[in-house]
């Protein structure tokens, strides 16, 4: 099927969002979304991805693993995987953007300790061609964005949060504690903290999020670096700090929002998850993770709907009419699971 063009209209005020206009009678849109590449593996998952021939493409953190507080090392392992074929491939015919991780970031689990995340940040933003006076690359307190996908009469809204940039120090068991209990049963290390002073966005990150939600849209993607719903995991997870969890839910009921799903990264696995909120409605996740990096051990999760599943793998999301399907496909372009659901109101 041919695929119609994207135009950019870019917006750089603070908490303005950026707009991509598609001139179709169409109402379908077709969003990837990966994570977890690693610049050092066998990347034969472009091929699949590119034959999707998608709108939009959103790689949601982990876009290397850089893992070093050089600044000259770090930019060589961007160049080493902006240059593969699969991904140059990718970037010249399709729209792309991305939020970070912890290991494109710099550090394993780092949070607002990071000592390199200036340096840091600009390096990314020079690899997305983020313009030079984008807010993005100024801003005191993280590079979180915001995209509007305009095709006919439907939009799609996209927000990407950044996760690491005002992230507070996480709590922890003892490594002995961990051994002995945790890693048998496929957990991390985290506790869930209990000191609500301790942020995952920073209060300004907050304030744009809560106008962003305020924003038209038919369809809203929250795109999490890191997973949202799970909750029991162990490691890193919007669970660390349920109080910021709980906040971005009651965001949800205060604003009467009823058309958003969540994607994320993060684990090495991907898995649809579900909750029902306060109101009765259905709130979905979908992860997807790795498009190279593969884990076996795969932690329990009370809202999985269906199996994981822990080899290479891509997601996507397409909007058809009243239409809107989350889908996990393997290295080949195969489906793993999926789910539709409608965007009528009953």
């Amino acid at each position: 099927m041919k695929y119609l063009s994207t135009t950019w209209f870019l917006m750089l005020l603070a908490f303005a969002p950026i707009v991509i206009a598609q001139q179709s009678s169409s109402t379908k849109v077709k969003i990837l979304f990966g994570s977890c590449l690693h610049q050092d593996e066998p990347q034969p998952i472009w091929q699949a991805m590119n034959q999707e021939q998608a709108d939009f493409f959103v790689l949601l953190g982990d876009n290397i693993y850089g893992d070093t507080e050089n600044m000259t090392e770090l930019k060589a392992k961007y160049a080493k995987q902006w240059a593969t074929s699969g991904m140059q491939t990718m970037l010249a015919n399709t729209t792309t953007i991305g939020m970070w991780d912890d290991h494109d970031y710099g550090e394993n689990d780092a949070g607002a300790e990071y000592p390199q995340k200036e340096a840091s940040r600009q390096i990314m933003l020079d690899y997305f061609k983020e313009p030079k006076n984008s807010a993005r690359r100024t801003r005191p307190d993280g590079i979180y964005t915001s995209h509007i996908l305009t095709q006919a009469n439907t939009k799609v809204q996209i927000l990407l949060p950044d996760l690491r940039w005002n992230r507070g120090p996480l709590e922890s068991v003892g490594r002995l504690k961990y051994m002995l209990s945790k890693a048998p049963n496929n957990l991390g290390p985290y506790l869930p903290s209990k000191d609500k002073s301790t942020t995952l966005l920073g209060e300004t990150q907050w304030q744009w999020l809560e106008q962003q939600l305020q924003q038209p849209a038919d369809i809203r993607i929250f795109a999490s670096s890191i997973q949202f719903l799970p909750e029991f995991s162990g490691w890193e997870s919007w669970a660390n700090l349920p109080h910021e969890r709980q906040r971005f839910l009651a965001l949800l009921d205060k604003y009467k929002i009823d058309n958003l799903i969540i994607v994320s990264g993060d684990t090495h696995w991907s898995e649809l998850s579900q909750i029902t909120r306060k109101n009765g409605q259905a709130l979905w996740e979908m992860t997807t993770s790795g498009l190279t990096e593969e884990w076996k051990s795969v932690s329990p999760n009370d809202h999985r709907v269906g199996q994981s599943y822990s080899k290479a793998n891509y997601g996507v999301i397409e909007l058809t009419g009243k239409n809107i399907s989350m889908t996990i496909k393997d290295v080949a372009g195969n489906k793993i699971m999926t789910k539709t659901l409608s965007l009528d109101q009953d």
